[in-house]
């Protein structure tokens, strides 16, 4: 699985015209990629990881002062534009394989305590936020 995690003082994702996820203060804005080997295990590992990694201010992690997640599925993260002038996408999984998944990732981090806000998976979306920094990093388990 593959993590892009900006550190944001408010994120909100839009689906044909309405919010269907936000937050707001501090906290992490997380899009989430799943490729063909992924598993429940590796989707926990990546809750673990989101709810404990330490970007936010003062070296804190959600965990450590409670802040919320947006958290976004995007398929486009195992985008290979390597060759030519158009991406592939081989190697994301189909959306049968990934929804689950990037749905455990959201069920770990709301059994680990986290208030998780979502997109809606396979929709047109209009992500808004400002980035903390800016801060972006990139995680992969």
């Amino acid at each position: 699985m593959r993590a892009v995690v900006q550190r944001v003082d408010g994120a909100s994702v839009v689906v044909a015209g309405e919010t269907v996820g936000e937050i707001t203060g501090e906290g992490l804005c997380v899009l989430v990629g799943v490729t063909h080997d992924d598993t429940p295990e590796k989707a926990a590992q990546l809750a673990r990881k989101l709810w404990s990694v330490r970007v936010l201010d003062g070296e804190k992690s959600c965990s450590d002062v409670n802040a919320p997640l947006l958290v976004i599925s995007q398929f486009t993260l195992y985008g290979d534009a390597r060759k030519g002038r158009r991406p592939t996408w081989n190697a994301a999984a189909p959306g049968p394989v990934a929804e689950p998944l990037v749905d455990e990732v959201v069920a770990q981090l709301r059994h680990l305590g986290a208030h998780v806000e979502t997109g809606r998976f396979g929709a047109d979306m209009r992500v808004s936020l400002t980035n903390h920094g800016p801060f972006t990093v990139l995680l992969d388990v």
